[in-house]
């Protein structure tokens, strides 16, 4: 091997052995500075208490009494009295009321549609006219059995009972009678399918639709109309079945819950129209599983008192009168925590009571036991609760944060 070549070999390995060496001292300096960071680092000390903030809350006095809570539930309005308006007899219009339309308001008995009575008018002419031919038949007839009666008697001649009848021409007599009963029937229809040639309204009622105009053609079972009654609409509210105990039914002498009909889109958040609970319909929603109630509610469209009026087919909010409920606490529902739990504040501490919870309506729960009177129950939200919390009332706490010891174990 040559010189050169062993003088390159000695510093390539010179070269190693430095890296090496260096290596190793920065290894070492890094783990002295380690050693010597964690050596001069403060230990944390445990003391032997802790300080702990009471919890700031709000509080509610608790009053018992006796109440009528209110069922809220949701109903769609009906009309009471609905029916199609069908002729009798059948012919031409010839004559239409002027509130005879859509949304016009009639009154019971009054004509809304007049059918060409000339052919009827004619009718009831021939039928009294062979009412009083068969009257003057009868008249002759009975001067005809004055007559056999003043003969028979002049004469004194005895006459056996069955043929008496014959000879005083009583058959006669009673045949044209038969007649004339016939006929008196015959002029009562005549004048009957007159008077029906004028279309009435049966009742107080709201024109709907409207089906036909002059010059058309009716006859028995067409439709002319659509008319409800104006003095009551409906309301079929669902209930859920467990509130059925708690409402009052027109039974027994008992006063029916009172219902206020509320619609608040249409009508404003304040107004509202006066129902009564009328009856309980004897079957289930098969959907909905929710038992059904018929409300009343009287003048619905407002004619005769103040009230917005109620539109057909509407869904409205049903408020109906439960029972009075005696010697309960009433409570905001939002103060009514998970599982029926109510936090009461006792010596600045907090209790976590269960209740027995009787009713429950739209804004307050009604409860039997679990609370009494006089005790304050929290209204503040509280993040984390345990029983034995510390508390303090807003109203008794000063500017700063409100502050308590309280012993721990080291």
């Amino acid at each position: 091997m040559s010189d050169s070549a062993t003088t390159t070999k000695q510093r390539g390995v010179g070269r190693i052995v430095v890296s090496v060496v260096v290596c190793v001292v920065l290894i070492g300096a890094a783990a002295g500075a380690s050693h010597l960071i964690f050596a001069l680092e403060p230990k944390a000390q445990s003391e032997s208490a802790t300080r702990r903030s009471a919890a700031l809350v709000e509080t509610i006095q608790l009053t018992r009494g006796d109440y009528r809570p209110t069922l809220e539930v949701l109903g769609v309005v009906e009309p009471a009295r609905d029916v199609v308006l069908s002729p009798r007899v059948s012919g031409e219009i010839v004559g239409m009321e002027a509130g005879f339309v859509p949304g016009g308001l009639v009154e019971g008995g009054q004509k809304l549609l007049q059918i060409d009575p000339i052919d009827f008018m004619r009718v009831v002419t021939a039928r009294e006219s062979e009412m009083r031919q068969v009257k003057a038949e009868l008249a002759i007839e009975q001067g005809r059995q004055l007559v056999a009666r003043q003969e028979f008697e002049l004469l004194g001649e005895e006459v056996s009972t069955e043929n008496q009848p014959l000879v005083l021409r009583e058959p006669q007599i009673e045949s044209i009678r038969a007649r004339l009963q016939a006929a008196e029937a015959a002029v009562e229809q005549a004048q009957l399918d007159l008077d029906r040639t004028a279309v009435r309204a049966p009742f107080d009622a709201q024109i709907l639709t409207r089906t036909v105009n002059l010059g058309s053609q009716v006859g028995p079972g067409d439709q002319l109309g659509r008319l409800v009654g104006v003095d009551e609409y409906w309301v079929m509210a669902s209930v859920p079945l467990r509130d059925l105990r708690w409402l009052q039914f027109p039974r027994d002498g008992e006063e029916t819950s009172n219902v206020r009909v509320r619609h608040v889109s249409a009508w404003g958040p304040d107004a509202f129209r006066e129902g009564k609970l009328a009856r309980l319909i004897g079957v289930v929603d098969q959907e909905t599983r929710l038992a059904r109630v018929l409300v009343t509610v009287p003048d619905p469209l407002g004619r005769t008192a103040d009230g917005p009026p109620m539109i057909l087919g509407t869904i409205v909010q049903l408020q109906m009168e439960a029972r009075s409920l005696e010697d309960v606490i009433r409570l905001d529902r939002e103060y009514l925590r998970m599982n029926d739990t109510v936090w009461v504040m006792v010596d600045d501490k907090l209790e976590i009571r269960e209740t027995d919870v009787v009713f429950r309506d739209a804004t307050h729960a009604y409860i039997r036991s679990g609370v009494a009177e006089g005790e304050a129950v929290v209204t503040t939200s509280l993040a984390t609760v345990t029983n034995g919390l510390l508390l303090r009332r807003a109203d008794e706490a000063p500017d700063g944060p409100a502050q308590a010891d309280q012993e721990a174990t080291p």
